[in-house]
């Protein structure tokens, strides 16, 4: 019997994928991590439930502590460790989006506004702290040393990265290699620890753990590609962000960096002053959406995209066919299949 294999499609097919088919296999053990958030993130403080509380109840798709539930039932796990670390990863994903939302000065955050406008600044990092700590809390519990390592050492790669990003916001020099090593730690980190847990808890042989590791941090960065491209063809309706964020922070996302290497002299002049912070209108912005589409930033990042998303499912072969794997590269096809 030979291996089927899954293949990408170049073009949007008729039936758009989804996330449904992995909602409905994990809806069972999603119940339980979502009442681990729940009972966690109270405290006798009221602000602290009531600001992580607009987040987590937010809409969001909660798709990194579905993978984890996912991952585990792609390895025939069948015990209840992994709902509490699937609320660790939920809580160390909802921090970050906290504090990023303080250092961006972002005013919406799926399609709400965003915590730091309600409650302000000081309240909004304050509370991402008390979920790091609560994440820590469900890891020690746990008792695994090779988990804690996973996802303590996940959460500091992360903080790298945002600091990295942080430090080449408004640079127009930025190299693309340092362009993915920055969304490989703040957003295809997470991924790979939140897949690679499963394999541990569930004692599978390391090969497995590197594979499910493959498979989160692909889908991750190709997720955090699409999600560069869709700032400039997207709006705030789609997006839960207001179109165009990333380019009034001046982000050398891939989209700027191809269009800037590819342009005439005056459209990078433009993109100099705009990345640096000296063109930043609705016109400008306009302006930076045509030159993008101009210089087929766009379908090239996208296309970077689908060969991640092809090395995510790649990743999955070691795995036998189930409702679980087919799940897991629907996945992908969902992630890259968003700009469309």
């Amino acid at each position: 019997m030979t291996a089927t294999v899954h293949r990408l499609p170049d073009r949007p097919a008729a039936a758009q994928p989804s996330l449904d088919p992995m909602v409905t296999l994990v809806a069972g053990d999603m119940n339980a991590v979502n009442a681990v958030i729940l009972g966690r993130m109270q405290s006798d403080i009221p602000l602290i439930p009531e600001l992580a509380g607009h987040l987590i109840a937010g809409g969001g798709k909660r798709m990194r502590p579905m993978l984890t539930l996912a991952s585990a039932r792609a390895i025939g796990y069948t015990g209840t460790r992994h709902h509490r670390l699937a609320a660790a990863v939920e809580f160390i994903h909802t921090a970050t989006l906290l504090h990023d939302d303080v250092v961006d000065g972002s005013d919406l955050r799926r399609g709400r506004r965003t915590a730091n406008l309600i409650w302000g600044n000081a309240a909004s990092v304050l509370v991402g702290d008390f979920l790091f700590s609560r994440s820590f809390e469900l890891m020690v519990e746990d008792g695994s040393l090779k988990v804690l390592k996973i996802l303590s050492g996940a959460s500091a790669i992360i903080a790298e990265g945002e600091v990295n990003q942080l430090t080449a916001a408004r640079r127009i020099d930025l190299p693309e290699e340092r362009y993915l090593a920055i969304i490989d730690a703040k957003t295809a980190a997470l991924f790979a620890a939140a897949c690679r847990i499963a394999a541990v808890v569930a004692e599978r042989p390391e090969r497995e753990e590197v594979a499910l590791d493959a498979y989160g941090r692909n889908l991750g960065i190709a997720f955090q590609l699409v999600d560069d491209a869709i700032d400039y063809v997207s709006d705030a309706g789609t997006m839960g962000k207001d179109a165009g964020d990333d380019f009034r922070e001046g982000k050398m996302t891939l989209p700027v960096i191809l269009a800037h290497a590819r342009g005439s002299a005056e459209d990078r002049r433009f993109w100099k002053d705009a990345v640096e912070g000296r063109r930043a209108s609705d016109a400008d912005f306009a302006h930076a959406a045509t030159l993008i589409r101009q210089t087929r930033a766009i379908d090239d990042t996208l296309a970077r995209a689908r060969h991640y998303g092809q090395r995510a499912i790649d990743a999955l072969g070691p795995f036998g066919a189930s409702k679980a794997k087919e799940a897991m590269v629907e996945a992908v096809e969902f992630a890259v299949s968003r700009a469309y």
